[in-house]
């Protein structure tokens, strides 16, 4: 979240040089898609994130529940403290740049329906969030792809903010979603981005066992 709060005000910010000489908003969401994946693909390989099986998410720990990969009790603390992480980056990355942040152009990088309207957003979020768990899924589970996860993940994280940020501000995460709004105190529509990657992780769980249903025990 910090990563995702400095990069977003240091790439859109209007009286920052990369907006002033960078004029389409296309390849800003692309410069901050790479920042993302990149961020990511840190978090991912770092020793921390090797320990912790690097979830950040918690769409994403609830498949790994159902799995039966973690336990009940692994699984909320795992959900609380994605919660605790996200919202501590928001307020650091606002407690250091205070007027980029709460800035309009940035606005907390708050995670909103785009001009399509909610149920667009709802539809896309469901969309993206099965995508990306259906290919986290298949990959872990294949022999010699296992290895190449992580890169399918960051090259997914960059297109999605890259092309589909407009119609969902492109969250996939409840716990982002919630630490922009406690800095904020904006909170519309905020059940879209609890409901929806839930929904769309979960039917892309539901799909990868019945697809390998002789090798996968739920």
């Amino acid at each position: 979240m910090f990563s995702a709060g400095f990069f977003d005000a240091i790439i859109d910010y209007p009286d920052l040089p990369i907006r002033q000489h960078l004029h389409s908003a296309l390849l800003r969401r692309f410069l901050i898609g790479l920042s993302m994946g990149a961020t990511a693909l840190f978090i991912f390989n770092a020793p921390f994130g090797k320990k912790s099986g690097a979830y950040i998410n918690p769409a994403v720990t609830i498949v790994q529940y159902r799995l039966q990969n973690i336990d009940r009790r692994d699984a909320a603390f795992y959900i609380l403290f994605q919660f605790i992480g996200g919202s501590v980056g928001m307020y650091l990355v606002y407690f250091l740049m205070p007027g980029l942040i709460s800035s309009p152009a940035i606005n907390y990088i708050v995670t909103q329906p785009g001009s399509a309207g909610t149920t667009v957003a709802f539809i896309m979020e469901t969309i993206i969030s099965f995508l990306i768990i259906i290919t986290v899924l298949f990959t872990s589970y294949h022999q010699t792809l296992y290895k190449y996860t992580s890169y399918f993940v960051v090259v997914l994280i960059t297109l999605f903010i890259t092309f589909e940020a407009p119609y969902s501000g492109m969250s996939m995460n409840p716990a982002r979603t919630f630490s922009s709004a406690i800095v904020s105190n904006q909170w519309k529509v905020f059940w879209l981005y609890c409901i929806a990657p839930i929904i769309g992780m979960l039917l892309g769980e539901m799909f990868f066992v019945w697809k390998r249903k002789p090798f996968v025990s739920v």
